[in-house]
């Protein structure tokens, strides 16, 4: 098992690092000093268009697809650790780099599963930027932790599919761009299962497609949104399924590993990003007659951070070089693993620079209080920490 960053990944590092401090924090401070992320922060970044622009002529365009042809033919090892580094600005960095949740999942799919058709309507602008997409799978009605109690139906009609139904935290579809959504929903009731579900397309245009509302999460809105979605007897062409009736649990499955270790990395970023303003505030400071950062509970709290995050790091890697060698279902366990672990050490060093920061830290006038919002929401996203620690559990158990 070698942990080494290679020579491409080693130089894709140097030039996003590079972007983020020349691009990407600027932006930021200067979206900041507007006080626009609690205005309308679903649309409201008139600097992302010249960020994409200038990522895209370095080079730092579409780095999470492995496929040279779309994308920067990285595999996950080699770029998790850029991942990482975006997550330290998050609203802004994936975005630019068109490396942002749910798009990057949803081309994933299309890469995998599409047909040449889907592949032309929807991958084509997708990897381009020219247009966004979401993803609807969660349910209001349901606890869509257990993927088996989803009751969205897709019944077929002739040549035609019958979407009906309703979803939540439909992330992206909020905004103006989203211009397509991979539905996943049950076309056969009576099958065993893990067959009784399926994936299709349905562009956001079509009729009985309404955008009820954006969701907050603590109070935040979020780039894109997290929205619910009512389908109400929607009609799009069968040719708009994704690979064939039956086979959504498996595609969820191929999005979901990889799009995990993103998730997990990124939120690193976050702690890092939290660690380094705890440090500086820490170092700034000074109370009862010495600096902050002299403090012994504050020493503590910063060796705690540095040996979590570098143990959650070495976690991710492990389990980015077991997808990359053996393939997503021999890291099933391991990937169940980095996503109970990440977020929360993430949370855990985001409280202690809140801390550190005392009443600024639960204002807005640092990243803190919306990356705790972040990291929180991650540990339910994707997966609750108890169904994942249920996988885990389950293998100790299934031992000789």
């Amino acid at each position: 098992m070698d942990f080494s960053h290679s020579a491409k990944s080693l130089d894709y590092q140097a030039r996003l690092a590079e972007f983020m401090q020349s691009h990407i924090y600027p932006a930021e401070k200067a979206i900041h000093d507007r006080s626009e992320w609690g205005s309308d922060p679903v649309e409201a970044v008139p600097e992302m268009a010249g960020l994409k622009t200038e990522a895209r002529a370095r080079g730092l365009w579409n780095l999470f697809l492995p496929d040279e042809e779309y994308g920067a033919g990285l595999n996950n090892s080699e770029y998790a650790p850029l991942a990482e580094m975006m997550g330290r600005a998050i609203e802004l960095a994936p975005e630019a780099t068109n490396c942002s949740a749910p798009d990057t999942g949803n081309m994933e799919v299309l890469h995998l599963f599409g047909t040449a058709e889907q592949k032309e309507r929807w991958l084509v602008p997708l990897l381009d930027g020219h247009i966004r997409s979401n993803f609807g799978m969660t349910e209001p009605a349901v606890a869509s932790s257990d993927p088996r109690n989803l009751e969205l139906s897709i019944t077929p009609d002739g040549d035609s599919y019958i979407v009906n139904g309703r979803k939540w935290f439909s992330s992206g579809a909020m905004s103006k761009d989203s211009k397509v959504a991979i539905v996943m929903g049950v076309t056969n009731p009576d099958a065993p299962p893990k067959q009784r579900f399926s994936m299709i397309l349905v562009p956001t245009d079509t009729e009985g497609v309404t955008t009820v509302r954006d969701v907050p999460v603590y109070g935040y809105r979020h780039r894109g949104g997290h929205a619910e979605v009512d389908y109400d007897n929607v009609r799009v062409p069968a040719t708009n399924l994704i690979s064939g009736p039956g086979e959504g649990y498996m595609i969820a499955q191929a999005r979901l590993g990889p799009g995990r270790i993103h998730h997990c990395m990124r939120a690193i970023g976050q702690a890092e990003r939290a660690l380094s303003l705890m440090v500086d505030r820490a170092k700034s400071r000074e109370a009862f007659g010495k600096r902050v950062a002299d403090q012994g509970v504050i020493q503590d709290w910063i060796a705690e951070s540095r040996l979590r995050i570098d143990q959650a790091r070495l976690l991710v890697m492990r389990a980015a070089w077991l997808i990359d060698t053996q393939g997503n279902r021999a890291a099933r366990v391991e990937v169940s693993a980095i996503k109970i672990v990440a977020p929360n050490v993430a949370l855990w060093v985001i409280d202690k620079a809140v801390q550190v920061h005392g009443g600024m830290g639960v204002t807005d006038d640092t990243p803190l209080a919306s990356m705790w919002a972040n990291m929180r929401t991650l540990r339910i996203a994707d997966g609750p920490d108890e169904v994942h620690k249920m996988v885990l559990a389950r293998r100790e158990i299934g031992r000789d």
